[in-house]
């Protein structure tokens, strides 16, 4: 497949609005990477730019070693999935799938051999004389992939494929996805806002903020060691729980609530002895015991966990996720221990390690 490279990417609109500073990766031949991050952080942006729909301002983008910030987006030899399927409804699911390589005027031998290809992958095979809108959504984003996949290109391109179906498509589609992926060896770059996406898609992560990179890893780095407040934020459902604490001489004192430290946690914060710092606990990493007390003020039951909210010392709102089925009620007093927490520096929001 390629090799892609993204080096000192910017994007600066006519109006002098930056959406994207200094973007850099290198994407290895069959890699593929996830960039998520919130609405208006750059991530689609960038996507564009990689597919030559948008201009790049300052950087340089090269395919195989060889440069092509300039060169037209249908001579990059890349291929792009769209949200909403970008299919022609007057034509067959076989015609679109077929249209690219129509249009370059391949030999229809071939052209069908491609396609039947294809659809037998995507399962699409008994759908070939169809129109799209006999298809479900998760159908037509299979055909929007197949068209993809007849053209062979260098690149694979998804933008949010997935926003327009429901749940149980969804799921659907993205194991779909990975295992096109793992069959293809392709070289794939998705965007999405979703994280369980990102999380069970990537090869590594992008994570992005205000058109910023805030963090570039595997699935497990991003989510066990998030390089500051943001990625610990915005990676994990529910999301990190986050109290500002002082460091004490072999615990954290919180508003109203103490938390005792190990031996190990001493000594990484041991320059910040008697500085405030940001204590960060993610819920599933809670378990019933004697650190901190909870008030419990309500519960969901997910059937083999349940996730229990309230506050601990002064109102310090905290979500916990417990094993098993536990049925706690408002005013409720449970002991808590943080069985992993992470530390950031409370000026930078960096993490502490």
């Amino acid at each position: 497949m390629a090799e892609l490279s993204l080096q000192h990417i910017d994007k600066i609109y006519d109006n002098n609005v930056q959406a994207v500073f200094d973007f850099n990766l290198d994407v290895k031949d069959g890699e593929l990477i996830v960039l998520v991050g919130p609405s208006g952080c750059g991530k689609s942006t960038t996507l564009r730019m990689v597919a030559g729909l948008e201009d790049i301002s300052r950087g340089k983008l090269t395919l195989d070693g060889r440069d092509i910030t300039q060169t037209p987006a249908k001579d990059r030899d890349m291929a792009m999935v769209f949200q909403n399927y970008a299919l022609y409804g007057h034509m067959t699911i076989y015609e679109n799938m077929a249209f690219s390589l129509t249009l370059r005027k391949e030999n229809p031998n071939v052209i069908h051999k491609k396609v039947l290809a294809a659809a037998e992958i995507l399962g699409l095979t008994s759908q070939l004389n169809k129109k799209p809108a006999q298809l479900s959504g998760g159908q037509r984003q299979r055909v929007a992939m197949g068209r993809s996949i007849v053209r062979n290109p260098k690149v694979f391109l998804f933008d949010e494929p997935l926003s327009n179906l429901d749940a149980k498509l969804r799921g659907a589609t993205r194991r779909e996805i990975l295992l096109l992926h793992k069959r293809l060896q392709a070289t794939m770059l998705y965007v999405t806002h979703d994280q369980t996406e990102a999380l069970t898609l990537a090869d590594r992560i992008v994570c992005m903020s205000m058109g910023h990179v805030q963090q570039v890893g595997t699935p497990l780095e991003l989510y066990d060691q998030p390089a500051n407040l943001f990625v610990a934020g915005f990676i994990g459902l529910p999301p990190m729980n986050t109290w500002n604490t002082a460091v004490r001489e072999g615990y954290l004192e919180g508003p109203g609530f103490t938390c005792p430290l190990t031996e190990a946690e001493r000594g990484i914060l041991a320059p910040y002895a008697g500085k405030e710092i940001v204590l960060g606990v993610r819920p599933e990493n809670i378990a019933l015991g004697e650190d901190v007390t909870l008030q419990v003020t309500d519960n969901e039951n997910l059937g083999m966990n349940t996730l229990v909210y309230g506050h601990v010392g002064t109102g310090q709102r905290i979500s916990a996720k417990l094993k098993g089925w536990m049925e706690y009620r408002g005013g409720d007093q449970v002991g808590l221990s943080f069985r992993r927490k992470h530390f950031f520096d409370k000026d930078t929001t960096n993490a502490i390690r």
